[in-house]
């Protein structure tokens, strides 16, 4: 059973009032009967699977944290309290949309690794420590095994914040359509790719179909395709050699397939169809997700050998695998 609560909490710094973040908080739970349980629909977490590593999941830009709820459940039903969040900040000067909270001005070529660049985390690690004092979670939490995850804008922010001069208690990072190609608008020369973390496991995952990329590849002077960003940002940007790295390329995928059901009316309107079943596509994205976290997190034998029979089997999905 995955049962979920809401927090809210405000972001130092933060002008209201778009300083307030709401938070969404899965776990396993377990059916109790107690008469709390009874009056208030609170049912206790299942504390034989604590401590429970935990996954903060960072969304795109304009996209609701209800489209990953699938995702979130999956790793809840895995073993992990997963949270997730929705922020309406300033984005760029008069822009206001729901953000995975990005530190534009971290990104700027003076600054760019000198800090983090993501101006939620501190926000939810506190949160995360609140939640291990009181409430159904008390006690349970692993907070030295927090996963970064996202897509899109989110995604970066996930990549570049998976490093342990600035967030110790992360221990790895996963995203979906993202890349570290540097903005032109903010002085770096085209083509040019970040450099991330690479002290940590990683797992970067694109698709063919990606028309958001396609479409916003000329913001960073690279060519207008779906995955070049993305492979380049494995290829460029990570050290690597641990073999705990992964690029996944999904045949067919599009920039929303993480998404379901994508909101068309807020979210970017250049992505391409997906040539997959949407379905398909999600079900091999979890199970990668799930099973990496499980290998190089949580060190499971069994996790390991799956995710390299899920990867390295002959998958007409995989359009590219690559390790390092």
């Amino acid at each position: 059973m995955i049962r979920a609560f809401f927090r809210a909490a405000k972001v130092e710094n933060a002008k209201p009032p778009y300083d307030t973040i709401h938070l969404k908080v899965l776990y396993p739970a377990k059916m109790s009967g107690s008469q709390q349980q009874l009056a208030q629909g609170i049912v206790p977490a299942d504390s034989d699977k604590a401590p429970f590593p935990v996954v903060i999941f960072f969304s795109g830009i304009n996209c609701t944290s209800q489209m990953y709820q699938w995702l979130a459940v999956q790793l809840a039903q895995r073993g992990m309290v997963v949270v997730t969040f929705d922020w309406v900040a300033e984005n760029l000067p008069g822009i206001f949309s729901l953000t995975p909270g990005v530190d534009i001005a971290m990104w700027a070529p003076d600054k760019y690794g000198t800090g983090s660049t993501a101006s939620a985390l501190p926000t939810l690690l506190g949160e995360l420590e609140s939640l291990q004092s009181e409430g159904v979670l008390a006690g349970m939490l692993n907070l030295q095994q927090i996963i970064l995850g996202g897509h899109s804008a989110g995604g970066r922010i996930a990549l570049e914040n998976a490093e342990p001069r600035f967030f110790p208690q992360v221990a790895a990072a996963f995203a979906y359509g993202a890349h570290n190609a540097a903005p032109i608008m903010l002085g770096f020369a085209p083509e040019t790719i970040l450099p991330l973390p690479s002290s940590l496991p990683l797992l970067l995952i694109g698709g063919t179909k990606d028309g958001v990329i396609a479409t916003s590849s000329g913001q960073y002077g690279l060519s207008s395709d779906a995955t070049t960003a993305v492979v380049r940002t494995f290829h460029e940007a990570i050290t690597g050699g641990r073999d705990d790295t992964y690029l996944l390329i999904l045949e067919g995928a599009n920039h929303f397939s993480i998404a379901y059901p994508p909101d068309i009316t807020t979210a970017s309107p250049f992505d391409l169809p997906a040539t997959q079943p949407e379905e398909a596509i999600r079900s091999l994205v979890g199970e990668t997700i799930g099973l990496f976290i499980d290998a190089h997190v949580c060190h499971k034998p069994e996790a390991s050998q799956g995710l390299e029979s899920l990867l390295l089997g002959a998958n007409p999905m995989i359009a590219l695998l690559a390790r390092k």
